[in-house]
């Protein structure tokens, strides 16, 4: 959820029009109009400031991306030397050029 998203949401279910919102933080509603379409990017303190105006706490959390991979592989790789990771690169980048070739004939 963008910025602008959040703050439409919390705005919303306040039941605060843009303009109402805009007074309290002594703004125009054309500013947080354009914040909530995404026009503008608000800095962390003002999106902090405009959520605490409606009594509510801005709260940043950070989450372990998903990549698909099997972290299982990847930790069984770095546990080899760094030859014989080097070594199983070479052979798979040779592999990757034989289908290759075979795919031109």
């Amino acid at each position: 959820m963008s910025a602008g998203q959040l703050l439409r949401v919390v705005r919303l279910r306040h039941g605060l029009t843009q303009k109402q919102l805009a007074i309290r933080a002594r703004t125009s509603q054309a500013a947080i109009s354009r914040i909530e379409r995404g026009l503008v990017s608000p800095t962390v303190e003002t999106l902090q400031k405009l959520l605490a105006m409606m009594n509510e706490e801005l709260m940043l959390d950070a989450q372990a991306i998903d990549w698909g991979h099997d972290l299982t592989l990847l930790r069984a790789n770095l546990e080899r030397l760094p030859e014989e990771r080097i070594r199983r690169q070479a052979s798979w980048s040779r592999g990757m050029k034989r289908i290759r070739d075979a795919g031109r004939a």
